[in-house]
């Protein structure tokens, strides 16, 4: 039996109701055997500036190591006016810093995302795609997960309802296992 995976999910959103945060709780649910997603928050983590790089904050330390010690990451991101929420990117930038010390490199990374409107944050996942080039990270192309409608999909408590959404965050899950294992049999 294969060794057990950990995927370090990361919601974009500080919003403590977002439906992203209620996506990202959902995946926690919808795993399957074998893997197990860990989450940390992104609140705290204060806006990049190099001169505090060395001596990173504490709070950047503990993200770098959870981003080292996960096997995948999973990103769970809103759409901001076109694309990646702030405090999503200033997470992603403390982390691949300072230079010569990408958390981020060589991890295979996943994507999904909740919105509001219609296209379900696919500009944002986009965007955040082209970070991953150079981050060095290892992106799942499919299936794309992207949940549009939110306010459709999710109850009153944040509460995932929508059957069909519960069986793409399944399916997005399983194929990153896949993926991870691929490339951890590729590096031997």
């Amino acid at each position: 039996m294969s060794k057990p995976l950990t995927i370090l999910g990361i919601a974009g959103s500080l919003c403590k109701a977002s439906y992203n945060r209620a996506a990202l709780r959902a995946a926690q649910q919808l795993i399957p055997e074998g893997i197990r997603i860990e989450t940390f928050e992104l609140d705290g983590i204060p806006p990049f500036n190099q001169d505090l790089e060395d001596p990173a904050p504490e709070k950047v330390v503990r993200f770098k190591a959870a981003i080292r010690a996960a096997d995948a990451i999973l990103f769970v991101t809103p759409e901001y006016n076109y694309s990646i929420p702030g405090v999503l990117k200033n997470a992603i930038d403390w982390a691949s810093r300072p230079y010569g010390d990408n958390a981020w490199d060589g991890k295979p990374v996943a994507i999904m995302g909740a919105s509001m409107g219609s296209l379900g944050t696919a500009r944002a996942q986009y965007h955040l795609r082209q970070t991953f080039v150079f981050l060095n990270m290892y992106p799942l192309n499919k299936p794309e997960v992207m949940i549009s409608n939110a306010s459709e999909r999710f109850d009153e408590n944040g509460n995932l309802t929508d059957e069909d959404t519960r069986r793409h965050i399944r399916k997005l899950l399983e194929a990153l296992a896949v993926w991870v294992r691929q490339l951890q049999k590729a590096r031997t």
